[in-house]
């Protein structure tokens, strides 16, 4: 007796599951990417990674698309369009693929907001952009609480390759964030200018000069 197996009625389902692993890889590579480039300490060094960055984005967002609509020709599941698109409109897992469609949709607009920085503010913009991590880790938590493949030991190593160095880059933008805002001095009076001492003072020793007082305007 041969027995044959087809791929065929599971087509889609495994079209979504590659592309949605492939989104999550894109993704952490994409975020430690713009991480690399906004450190203080890496911006005058190495070549300039901003357009290995826009690919790698535009890829993420391509396998996200993928990953949400080839789910559409599934027969098993069978979801509408508003099931893979809205959140909390689908009763599978109704949690973690909320999750997953927030940071999804996160991931979507914070990353096509690139092209139109100009108008929402390059400042404003860059505020904004930082929420690309809070997308990124809604995506991590939806793959380990609904993924097929997140107890397998090959997917969590995969995970940790291009996760952990992400969030490790997340830790090290912090922190050098913080450190200069905590070691700035504290200015509440405006310039302190620093005592001076006379010299050849005609009435005795030389004595410390104070400040200067401020005048009103």
């Amino acid at each position: 007796m041969t027995i044959t197996t087809t791929a065929a009625p599971h087509l889609f389902w495994i079209t979504s599951r590659a592309a949605g692993i492939a989104s999550l890889v894109l993704a952490s590579l994409a975020v430690s990417m713009g991480l690399v480039m906004s450190l203080k300490f890496m911006r005058r060094r190495g070549p300039d990674l901003t357009t290995l960055h826009e690919a790698l984005s535009l890829a993420t967002l391509v396998a996200l698309a993928v990953h949400g609509l080839s789910l559409l020709g599934d027969h098993f599941l069978s979801p509408s369009l508003a099931d893979v698109a809205l959140p909390f409109a689908w009763s599978y897992k109704t949690f973690w693929t909320s999750i997953g469609i927030i940071g999804g949709w996160g991931l979507a607009v914070l990353g096509l907001s690139y092209y139109f920085r100009r108008r929402i503010g390059v400042q404003r913009w860059r505020k904004l952009h930082r929420l690309t991590a809070l997308a990124w880790i809604f995506g991590i938590v939806h793959t380990l609480g609904e993924g097929t493949d997140a107890g397998q030991m090959w997917f969590l190593v995969m995970l940790g390759i291009v996760a952990v160095p992400a969030v490790a880059l997340l830790l090290v933008r912090y922190l050098t964030e913080e450190a200069p805002r905590a070691a700035r001095p504290r200015n509440d009076g405006g310039p302190q200018p620093r005592a001076e001492t006379a010299r050849n003072s005609p009435h005795g020793p030389s004595r410390p000069v104070p400040p200067p007082l401020l005048t009103r305007p």
